[in-house]
């Protein structure tokens, strides 16, 4: 379920009523019941429940993304517009000349750099049915045709394979994106990692990512996520090194010039082979910023981590501290759709997925208050509730202040089907989850449905996204927001 980004998550049927969990206060969000996405005519529904990207300019005024099927099978980028708080006709995105009949054009990544002014990133196939980078912007309301990504000079020819994984705008019309593509070097191709920026409205040539001195002569380079702060930008992803090591990538760029990328330094238990990924990070000033991920440790188990940056200098990463039910070999896991959010500097809130037991899968949460990490707390779910289950957990975070978030997460209920919730953190504590009542007949989110996007605001609504079972075989997409 909840794909992790492939170059690089979750929704039930009682209508929602407030009630205030134990130790609440009266400032807990309430959650409204979920309303059917619109799809486009002729629509069939969500391949695999893919809706992925959300976006938000301001309160009421948001973009999702995804793709749907057409009524003949194809797969068609899909654009949903939030207008001052109301869902307006979907748009279809339209491929890039030369695509294939079938475009499969999938929107992985949305960002907003002012209201009406977004830009939409992933991937399509060309008419060799080879799979490429696309960006597309909207302008003044209206999106744009999709446009393909000029990869860089080096970049394999006719076979290539490439695709932008997440995006982010810090104005309108100057964003930042990362992705991957395959070098010319090899018959193969090398997997790279590349960035493409948009200056004063213009995309240039993407460029290939400089890796650290130690990187592979194939180096597997992956880029998960990009955050933006006034042109300030942080990519975070993994990279193979010499020795065959995964290990753990951060790159910064100033005003679409990007440096040598960074090894993340583990923490101390690290394994020699360590498998470390970076999967999401989250900034609240210019070189002040926080990533999450996982490694393997000295013992073989896999662990999360956090990494900071500090006035421009990362620091060494700290090994989580999982819920005290956590099994040996915890098998910590972050979707990568935006788990980790801060509010002010050492005051982040992020959550995931761990291994109870052998088959017990459970969510879990960890906040950082004043500059201190807390030992991870387990999600608390409904009442009925079997687990999380291995396609549950925390998938999406966002904060109000610090110590005040929100998060979407999905669950196993007693007659095992999949179901979604919310859950709210009022003053650094996490309260038990809320069920979201989904459209009328709807019983599941299925295993690959569920709250993909949330955004909270300072004031006003928070606004989450993702998608549901229609029927046994079919997916729809749903949105949902506090009252």
């Amino acid at each position: 379920m909840k794909w992790k980004r492939a170059a690089v998550v979750l929704c039930s049927l009682l209508t929602l009523a407030f009630v205030v969990p134990a130790g609440a206060t009266s400032t807990t969000p309430r959650w409204d019941v979920a309303k059917v996405a619109s799809l486009p005519s002729g629509a069939t529904g969500l391949p695999s429940g893919f809706l992925p990207a959300l976006g938000c300019a301001s309160a009421g005024n948001c973009s999702a993304g995804g793709a749907y099927d057409d009524a003949s099978s194809h797969t068609q980028g899909l654009v949903l517009n939030e207008v001052r708080g109301v869902w307006t006709a979907p748009t279809k995105l339209i491929a890039p000349s030369g695509s294939a009949s079938d475009p499969g054009l999938t929107v992985n990544s949305i960002s907003c750099g002012a209201v009406g002014e977004c830009v939409a990133v992933g991937s399509y196939d060309d008419g060799k049915n080879y799979a490429q980078s696309f960006v597309v912007g909207e302008v003044r309301g209206v999106w744009q045709r999709a446009r393909e990504v000029v990869l860089p000079a080096n970049a394999k020819g006719a076979t290539q394979l490439s695709e932008v994984h997440s995006v982010s705008c810090w104005s309108a019309g100057n964003c930042s994106a990362v992705g991957s593509y395959l070098d010319g070097t090899q018959p193969v191709g090398h997997s790279e990692g590349m960035v493409v920026n948009e200056v004063r409205g213009a995309w240039t040539r993407a460029q290939e990512v400089r890796l650290p001195a130690d990187a592979n002569a194939n180096p597997y380079a992956l880029l998960n996520q990009i955050t933006c702060t006034k042109g300030h930008c942080v990519g975070v992803g993994s990279y193979v090194g010499a020795n065959g090591t995964t290990q753990g990538l951060a790159v910064n760029g100033v005003n679409a010039t990007w440096t040598r990328g960074l090894t993340v330094a583990l923490p101390a238990n690290a394994n020699a082979y360590p498998v470390a990924d970076v999967s999401e990070v989250a900034c609240v000033s210019v070189a002040n910023c926080t990533a999450l991920g996982t490694y393997t440790n000295v013992t073989g188990q896999n662990e999360g981590f956090t990494v900071t940056e500090s006035k421009g200098t990362w620091q060494q990463a700290l090994a989580m501290t999982m819920p005290t039910d956590a099994a040996t070999n915890p098998h910590t896991f972050f979707y990568g759709y935006g788990g980790l959010a801060c509010a002010s500097i050492g005051n982040c809130s992020a959550g995931g997925q761990y291994l109870v037991g052998t088959t017990q899968y459970e969510g879990f949460f960890i906040n950082e208050v004043n500059g201190v990490w807390q030992p991870a707390t387990q999600m608390m779910l409904p009442s009925g509730a079997l687990m999380a289950g291995k396609n549950g957990g925390v998938v999406a975070v966002s904060c109000r202040s610090a110590g005040d978030c929100s998060a979407g997460a999905a669950y196993f209920d007693g007659s095992s089907r999949y179901q979604a919730l919310v859950v709210n953190e009022v003053s650094n504590t996490w309260q038990v989850g809320q069920k979201i009542a989904l459209p009328t007949g709807a019983t599941s989110v299925g295993i690959d449905g569920g709250v993909y996007g949330l955004v909270c605001h300072r004031t006003g609504p928070c606004t989450a996204t993702g998608s549901y079972l229609k029927t046994a075989t079919t997916y729809e997409g749903f949105t949902v927001s506090t009252s």
